[in-house]
């Protein structure tokens, strides 16, 4: 098993009224030494807004402002505006992140050119029910699980619950000349590829798309620690070998659910196309305020730097605390091109 160390909480909740109860699920953007986080802040009301820090190196916080970077601001985001995930293609900066009214989940995005200043766009998943979005499943060859978890929204939600879209991100570059990004309808991870972004802004198009989502899905929930589902974490890291994915993973026991992140490796001309994947979670919560914080056992990889030989991991703890993981990228890429024995949960 590859070597991953834990270099503990960078940044933890403070007594700002923004983010007095709990920080966690950092989007991140490295620029040579230094590393930016846009990190989702939960206030007293459990309201989530969109906080910023800068680090110098791996862990050195630098700078961190005092108010949010991006807050509530319309109808369709009246608790929050969270887990953000930022990429640079060419010469522009997409940020997208979730938007949440108490009962849809979507996701959005934001275009800067300098990533101080953030243009809002639109809403890019699919503003479609889980019941029309059950009817369009029908048309593909998926799993009874996908079914499952419609019917469970729809229940414990309301009837006219929208899909849950809340792990979105963009591919770092055009891929044989088109965008691409992950997305995760439950419970696996799906790539769609798109040639204007006026396309994932329109419902046909995702309705065209959902009725063929049995051929974008590029992994499946297959081990034991991913039984509930699995989802996007950070944005892929373009590698020698091909796209490194750092992803999360829940399992479902009668007790609780617990949040682990894995690792797989897409072909870089073609990502559905999977290189490698661990049997194992690479991280898992052990640490005490990884284990018992907002939302216990949980650790939720949303973002990565390169250092030396190095590929850190931020991600949130618990749902309250923001921490990083060491591992060295050669000997993570070595094992997840290994083939492993235990192919089911």
């Amino acid at each position: 098993m590859v070597t991953v160390e834990k270099l503990g909480i960078i940044l933890e909740p403070t007594s700002l009224d923004f983010e007095r109860e709990a920080v966690l699920n950092p989007g991140v953007y490295q620029e040579g030494e230094w590393v930016h986080l846009f990190y989702r802040a939960i206030d007293a009301e459990k309201k989530s807004s969109i906080g910023y820090a800068k680090l110098k190196g791996p862990r050195e916080v630098v700078e961190r402002w005092n108010v949010p970077f991006m807050t509530r601001r319309h109808g369709h985001e009246s608790q929050g505006v969270e887990d953000p995930r930022i990429v640079k293609i060419d010469n522009l900066y997409y940020m997208t992140y979730v938007i949440h009214d108490g009962k849809n989940a979507l996701t959005a995005y934001a275009v800067s050119s300098n990533l101080k200043k953030f243009e809002e766009k639109a809403v890019i998943s699919p503003e479609i029910t889980y019941d029309e979005a059950g009817k369009l499943f029908g048309e593909g060859k998926l799993k009874d699980r996908y079914f499952m978890f419609s019917a469970y929204y729809e229940r414990f939600a309301a009837a006219d619950v929208m899909v849950w879209e809340k792990d979105i991100f963009f591919f770092p570059k055009k891929i044989n000349g088109r965008y691409a990004l992950i997305h995760r309808v439950l419970p696996d991870i799906q790539i769609l590829y798109f040639d204007d972004f006026k396309q994932i802004e329109d419902e046909d198009y995702w309705r065209e798309y959902l009725k063929h989502l049995d051929q974008h899905v590029v992994l499946e929930n297959k081990y034991w620690f991913e039984s509930r589902n699995i989802g996007g974490g950070a944005p892929p890291v373009e590698t020698k070998d091909g796209w490194l994915l750092i992803f999360h993973a829940v399992e479902e026991l009668n007790k609780a659910r617990i949040y682990r992140a894995s690792a797989a490796l897409l072909d870089k001309k073609d990502p559905l196309k999977v290189i490698g994947r661990l049997d194992y979670p690479l991280l898992f919560p052990e640490k005490d305020w990884e284990k018992n914080g907002f939302v216990n056992n949980v650790v939720f990889p949303t973002g990565t730097a390169i250092f030396g030989d190095d590929l850190y991991i931020y991600y949130g703890a618990a749902d309250r605390v923001i921490g990083v993981a060491r591992v060295n990228l050669d000997d993570l890429l070595k094992e997840v091109k290994k083939p492993h024995a235990h192919e089911r949960f």
